[in-house]
């Protein structure tokens, strides 16, 4: 087992969405192969208000549910999160192949300077595939789906303290 873990905050925007818990659980799917790997250490799932279909998943699986209603649900996972590493993503979400190495490489040579990787998004729309560009070159201001981040960076609040320099990461996450 690797001593470095990752935990992984999955945000269920809509859980009465019809698609929502399948989109879910093609997430928490792909993550048992980093749990396999060593890895992610536990999961949290973040929804906007309560699901009974959520919190069935969330038992089911093993994850800490979390219903948050504020400004980052990265934010409020990161809270009950038990590693010092957050993988971000959204329900949906399925981390393509290679995953696991790149992540793996990010945090173990990851200096404490170091703000977060970022996941390529190919679905995200445009607007936030520009931002995400323009964020390679300012720094993130928060977190957002697709990115490794310190859970202490997180902690801080919804919006972090200082600009966190972003390191584009090779591997990718398609959606579900």
């Amino acid at each position: 087992m690797r001593a470095l873990m990752l935990s992984a905050v999955t945000y269920v925007a809509d859980p009465a969405h019809p698609d929502a818990i399948d989109r879910l659980a093609d997430t928490l799917g792909v993550l048992v192969s980093g749990v396999a790997g060593g890895l992610i250490g536990d999961a949290v799932i973040v929804t906007g208000r309560a699901s009974d279909a959520v919190a069935a998943v969330a038992e089911a699986t093993g994850a800490v549910l979390v219903v948050h209603a504020g400004d980052s649900p990265y934010t409020a996972g990161a809270a009950l999160a038990r590693r010092d590493w957050i993988l971000c993503l959204e329900a949906g979400d399925v981390p393509a192949e290679g995953w696991i190495r790149t992540l793996d490489r990010f945090v173990g040579t990851a200096r404490p300077e170091t703000g977060l990787g970022r996941l390529h998004r190919p679905a995200a729309g445009w607007r936030a595939r520009l931002v995400g560009r323009a964020e390679i070159l300012t720094g993130a201001r928060s977190a957002r789906a697709g990115d490794v981040v310190r859970r202490e960076a997180l902690r801080s609040g919804p919006v972090f303290t200082a600009r966190l320099k972003v390191r584009p990461l090779i591997a990718r996450i398609d959606r579900a």
